[in-house]
């Protein structure tokens, strides 16, 4: 987890909202965010539908949608998280992809070419897609080879969002001069959410809402469901004092003198995460300056408050 600097000394009053892990369990399903296994078949939003009938919600939202044939991490928010789930759009991304070269080629002249599609690539965005075909630029972090079997290449790719793993396939068979297409596709990363940690199934949340609806235990829905927090793990972190909750939550920018403490990597045009003492994720903002002028700063507003996700009236009104 980044360090964070301490600006001012200040205490939480328990009187006001919860730690995201005490919340009763209503609101914990409301402010709720699932690490969903999604399944072969199915399109995203059949994804999310199913979800909002399972827990009887009012509405549903899914970060980063895959197509029926792609599997993987999808993270699911539940009612007042499905806003917080928009936060995930320009978070890095990964994949393991199974692709399928055209023609025999050598290990070695297969490594040689990958080792080109790393860094700023070019792309056109393919046929079937929800975006303006033009070129565009995309940023490749890695794309490690693990494994080669005759003219299927497993690899593993890790890209900025927006990234589209098909074209990537298809330009590498082009410079490999043989041609080459994605055959399977799992993601296995969305910023904070992974494969590895707290996965769920479609089967797994039905029988931990049954456990709680029925039997009255909620043990499985809270380890099934995770705090809305989460999908804002990946931002810089700002924390604020309980004087200045409700102000944001009307909308007002963040100014100096309401910060407790901030994450160091924090520049100027940064999207950070706002939150409470208690942990509590109050709004999304963009950074007005840069960290030495934060920190320096006594007065005036360093923050333009983005998107609001915390309900006003939660914490007094201190501000007028």
């Amino acid at each position: 987890m980044e360090k964070l600097l301490i600006k001012s000394k200040s205490t939480t009053d328990s009187s006001y909202g919860f730690k995201p892990e005490d919340r009763p369990i209503e609101e914990h399903i409301d402010k709720g965010v699932i690490n969903l296994d999604k399944p072969l078949g199915p399109t995203s939003h059949e994804i999310d539908s199913w979800v909002r009938r399972i827990f009887k919600s009012k509405k549903t939202g899914h970060g980063g949608t895959l197509d029926p044939k792609v599997t993987g991490v999808l993270p699911i928010g539940i009612d007042s998280a499905t806003r917080v789930i928009q936060l995930l759009l320009p978070a890095p991304k990964e994949y393991v992809c199974l692709m399928r070269l055209h023609k025999d080629l050598s290990e070695d002249k297969i490594n040689d070419i990958f080792n080109e599609f790393l860094g700023k690539i070019f792309q056109t965005p393919p046929l079937k897609s929800a975006v303006k075909r033009e070129l565009r630029v995309r940023s490749v972090y890695y794309s490690d080879i693990l494994e080669i079997s005759g003219r299927d290449v497993l690899f593993k790719i890790g890209c900025e969002a927006g990234t589209y793993v098909r074209t990537y396939c298809h330009d590498i068979g082009e410079a490999l001069g043989c041609g080459a297409h994605m055959a399977e596709l799992r993601r296995t990363q969305v910023g904070p959410f992974n494969e590895n940690e707290d996965l769920v199934t479609l089967q797994d949340i039905t029988d931990a809402y049954y456990y709680w609806n029925v039997e009255g235990d909620e043990s499985y829905l809270r380890k099934y469901i995770l705090p809305m927090e989460k999908a804002a793990d990946f931002l810089p972190k700002v924390l604020i004092k309980d004087s200045a909750v409700d102000a944001i939550c009307h909308g007002a920018n963040l100014a100096s003198g309401g910060i407790v403490g901030l994450s160091e990597s924090i520049k100027k045009g940064n999207t950070i995460a706002i939150f409470t003492l208690k942990g509590e994720l109050v709004a999304s903002a963009e950074a007005l300056c840069d960290l030495e002028n934060i920190i320096e700063s006594s007065s005036g507003i360093v923050f333009d408050t983005k998107k609001v996700f915390m309900k006003p009236g939660i914490y007094p009104m201190m501000w007028k």
